[in-house]
């Protein structure tokens, strides 16, 4: 009996162990992930610095594309008659070149079908190369650099104006409104801020304004007394600032606390509010440019959903970002395809309306007719005073009034 009951007992644990093999738990799980499975997986990139003395502009930027991406994937598209489930993959390139290229590359292993990004000039040229060897678009929302699509590569883009454009802007703003004789004009040593000071020397220069011999610094330099004190001297009556708020910032508040009476001016890296924390009361009076209408003039439904979801409003570049990854995926619906070199010829030749405006690229893949804004710091904020828009400065309220 013993015997005849263990017996019985291996049959059925036999069975039961047969059964359990039979037991599709793959297909179990697929099941539960059926709608996914049945979903086409789009990844998109984005690249901006998230660690560093910059970070909160690399963040702006960030939630400028994660909006756009969670407002696709609420909107339920379909490409290729498959719904389609959109990724943002972010990466820290932490404002160095270096690491630019290397987590370009790892989003190309990744797979990334597109990427919004970089946020600075001298890490998006550098990873562009990397995007365009792959054949993967890429649109920056804030590298101003004229040499980035100048390289010929087609799949580059921007929702921004170049400094080009922008150098002239805030230094021929200068030239009218403040008159000075003599200019003091530092930069950091990077792409971007080298590149926006020699376009304001140049403007400077070709409206007769005697500028002085360059000074520099880098983007990690926040002690600059040694420089203001040469410049001291000279007594020039505007000095112009070629780099980030996070170099700016500090530049400005020593020189007031060195006695300088100029007009302190900067590029688009230094407008922000933060100015006001770095430079305390010597950011009132300051004018800087951004290469684009400022944040506040930006769509009212993109201003609304940004501040909804990220409690805060937008600190300067988030509505191009924004724009930016909108733009890629309408590529994907008109192409119905999300393969880069399906929808490429898409983007090259889109005609979107966005938060920023209408946008529409030329052969550079430049946006076409962007606009710049002049600022100027009153009570601690940045107020716009003017925009610039084919070599053509109105003030800001008349802007204002002719897009309503």
């Amino acid at each position: 009996m013993k015997n005849s009951k263990f017996a019985l007992c291996v049959v059925a644990a036999l069975a039961l162990a047969a059964c359990g093999d039979k037991k599709p738990a793959p297909k179990a799980e697929a099941q539960k992930s059926g709608p996914a499975a049945a979903g086409l997986e789009v990844k998109i990139g984005h690249v901006a610095p998230l660690t560093g003395g910059i970070a909160h502009l690399g963040k702006d930027n960030e939630n400028g594309a994660r909006l756009a991406i969670d407002e696709a994937n609420a909107a339920k598209i379909k490409i290729g008659g498959k719904e389609a489930k959109f990724a943002l993959l972010a990466e820290d390139d932490q404002a160095d070149p270096k690491v630019g290229t290397t987590v370009a590359q790892k989003l190309v292993d990744a797979k990334v079908v597109g990427v919004v990004g970089h946020l600075n000039s001298g890490t998006t040229i550098p990873a562009s190369a990397i995007y365009n060897q792959a054949g993967i678009p890429m649109i920056t929302g804030s590298a101003t650099n004229p040499k980035l699509t100048e390289q010929g590569f087609k799949v580059t883009f921007r929702t921004v104006g170049r400094d080009d454009q922008q150098g002239p802007a805030i230094a021929s703003y200068l030239a009218e409104s403040k008159k000075p004789k003599l200019v003091a004009v530092i930069d950091d040593a990077t792409a971007y801020g080298e590149g926006i000071a020699n376009e304001v020397e140049k403007t400077l220069k070709a409206a007769n304004i005697k500028v002085l011999p360059r000074e520099k610094g880098t983007d990690k330099t926040t002690d600059w007394k040694a420089v203001l004190t040469k410049l001291r001297g000279r007594n020039p009556d505007a000095v112009f600032y070629g780099g980030m708020d996070a170099t700016g910032g500090p530049l400005l508040k020593q020189g007031r606390e060195l006695g300088m009476k100029a007009v302190f001016s900067f590029g688009d890296g230094a407008c922000t509010d933060k100015m006001k924390e770095l430079a305390g009361t010597a950011a009132d009076g300051l004018l800087c440019s951004q290469a684009g209408i400022p944040p506040q003039a930006a769509d009212r439904k993109f201003l609304d959903a940004y501040k909804k979801k990220f409690n805060t409003d937008p600190i300067l570049y988030a509505p191009f970002t924004y724009d930016g990854a909108n733009l890629l995926i309408q590529a994907m619906q008109k192409a119905d395809s999300i393969e880069p070199a399906k929808y490429l010829p898409a983007l090259a030749k889109i005609d979107f309306t966005g938060a920023t405006g209408k946008i529409a690229f030329d052969d550079k893949g430049d946006r076409k007719d962007a606009e710049m804004t002049i600022f100027t710091m009153k009570g601690g904020k940045l107020e716009p005073i003017a925009i610039v828009k084919g070599g053509k400065t109105m003030t800001y309220d008349d802007f204002v009034k002719g897009t309503k």
